[in-house]
């Protein structure tokens, strides 16, 4: 199993390089960003789960220009999105860009995904609420089309375009690792759907979660998959925990960071450093 390290990179927080550097020095794998546009004054949708989470908490540096700089700084560590709010950008756009950093990583991207929760924040982007997930597995079909063909074009319900050139291609082949962010009853429909791994969320998480990745390997399987990587996004550096996510087939696990000073963040980072060198 795998760990890796999540982080909301602010303009007051330790820099992103500063962070995947860090990271890669202490053996993880990965490093995932969130994302959020902005956060509505007027915002009525409460957080999943009925978290309690300050506004100014929720959004920060652009994660796509976070993590170019954490390219940058590093050689081995996988960079991802944890999660690209797909229904709220445009598929042609958003296509490039992760062709771009999947580029100047040297194929280290990981393609988060997810259908967003804020209904505020996604009326503010024009899109409606009740059609996010039909937008987000239009939105990953039509990017499909860009990265794979020379020539792509789409005709759907809210995706359209005629031939276009779209250049450069992934490096990954036929393009980088989608994992779906999502829990819930359809979780694993939409795994199936989007053909991509699956990124739950530790705190949504019920007794029930090995039954669940059972069910999804199964069904995979079924379709012709072969194998299903699972990760659980935000959990614990709890051993107890972590073990049980190792036994039911848990490919990667990912520690949160919160966005603070050099001092806190390293001193978090080197504790779950501890408890993943425990786990290996």
């Amino acid at each position: 199993m795998d760990f890796g390290v999540m982080m909301l990179v602010t303009d007051y927080s330790l820099d992103a390089a500063s962070v995947a550097r860090a990271a890669e020095e202490r053996g993880f794998e990965s490093f995932f960003v969130p994302e959020h546009t902005h956060v509505p004054v007027s915002m009525a949708t409460p957080l999943p789960g009925g978290l309690e989470i300050p506004p100014e908490a929720l959004q920060g540096i652009d994660p796509f220009i976070t993590l170019a700089v954490a390219a940058a700084a590093t050689s081995r560590l996988r960079l991802g999105t944890g999660v690209c709010q797909v229904p709220l950008r445009h598929p042609i756009q958003l296509a490039k860009q992760v062709a771009s950093i999947d580029v100047v990583s040297g194929g280290r991207f990981l393609f988060g995904v997810g259908a967003g929760w804020n209904r505020e924040e996604m009326l503010n982007h024009g899109a409606d609420p009740r059609t996010r997930t039909a937008r987000l597995l239009e939105h990953v079909a039509a990017m499909k089309r860009i990265w794979t063909t020379h020539e792509a074009s789409f005709a759907g319900r809210f995706v359209n375009f005629e031939p276009l050139w779209s250049v450069p291609k992934p490096v990954q082949r036929p393009h980088p690792p989608i994992l779906y962010g999502g829990n819930g009853p359809h979780a694993i429909d939409r795994v199936l759907e989007l053909d991509a791994e699956w990124m739950p969320w530790h705190a949504l998480l019920g007794e029930d979660f090995a039954d669940d990745v059972a069910e999804l390997r199964q069904r995979a399987a079924l379709a012709g998959r072969m194998s299903v990587p699972v990760t659980v996004f935000d959990a614990p550096a709890d051993e107890e925990i972590l073990d049980g996510y190792r036994e039911a087939g848990v490919s990667r696990c990912v520690f949160p960071l919160p966005p603070a000073s050099a001092d806190e963040v390293l001193a978090i980072m080197d504790w779950y450093a501890e408890v993943a060198e425990e786990l290996r």
